[in-house]
């Protein structure tokens, strides 16, 4: 049965969900906007899973969001819990976070990647064969977009919303319910060179590394051609990578872990059982 703990002795508490499970550890992480929940209804048979709460996300307390501190969080989970050399799984923001790991802990045995490589609201060289003006004009309309998410982050939320929310992803203050993560994480993490663009950190990672690269649009995002384009562009991109780096794809979105639950244990154990 999952046990779940809160780790105080670091700057932040830190929530943690400890899978159990025989055999090596593996620490997973969850994307932006998520929480340890996201990897309930992963099997990762032969291994120890533990899930963590980032900071500001879930139950995991509030600080700066910084790259580096948060690594130092996940640094206090693996002390706490003991698990030594991990290897790290990580969706979106935390496949990202993932990489900067095995940079910082080369000893690292492995990383799994699940489409966490460069924000859709990009640089225009990075959505190739697209007619310039079309896209610029859909790079406008994402960002004007993710500008209303950001805006609405800060909000407290309508009661006929929070429904839509897990539980844990909520906090109350002032007799308000808001959702956690703030607009303040938004804006720390959206324009850094980390969470632009992973792809040049994901070549200098020497342990075996599994990208997995999703096939569709994301869910609620319009989509279309610049999505297309920015597919394009993340496979030119991940052409060039060490031989260390095993991409796949798989048929479907960016939701994946919540789309095929099933599909993702099978490749991450598969991964981790060749290593």
């Amino acid at each position: 049965m999952p046990h779940d703990v809160i780790v105080t002795d670091h700057e932040i508490a830190l929530a943690v969900r400890d899978h159990g499970g025989d055999g090596e550890p593996v620490l997973l992480l969850h994307g932006l906007g998520g929480t340890l929940e996201a990897w309930d209804a992963l099997r990762l048979d032969g291994h120890r899973a533990v899930a963590m709460d980032l900071r500001g996300h879930g139950l995991s307390g509030d600080g700066p969001w910084e790259w580096a501190r948060v690594l130092d969080d996940i640094e206090a989970v693996v002390r706490h819990l003991g698990l030594g050399n991990p290897a790290i799984a990580g969706h979106s923001l935390g496949g990202m976070l993932a990489v900067q790991w095995a940079l910082r802990h080369p000893e690292c045995p492995a990383v799994v990647n699940l489409d966490g490589l460069r924000s859709a609201e990009n640089d225009p060289a990075n959505y190739p064969g697209m007619d310039p003006v079309q896209r610029d004009e859909a790079l406008a309309k994402l960002k004007a977009t993710f500008d209303a998410q950001a805006a609405a982050m800060g909000q407290p939320l309508p009661v006929e919303v929070r429904a839509m929310f897990p539980r844990r992803a909520l906090a109350e203050r002032d007799g308000q319910t808001y959702a956690r993560p703030g607009a303040d994480v938004l804006d720390a993490v959206r324009y850094t060179p980390e969470f632009r663009d992973t792809i040049p950190l994901l070549r200098r990672v020497t342990c075996r590394t599994l990208v997995v690269i999703p096939t569709q649009d994301p869910p609620g995002m319009p989509g279309g051609e610049l999505m297309a384009a920015f597919r394009r562009g993340v496979r030119r991109d991940l052409a060039d990578l060490p031989p260390t780096v095993e991409v796949k794809e798989l048929d479907g979105s960016h939701d994946l872990l919540a789309e095929q639950p099933e599909t993702v244990s099978a490749l991450v154990t598969g991964f981790l059982r060749a290593r």
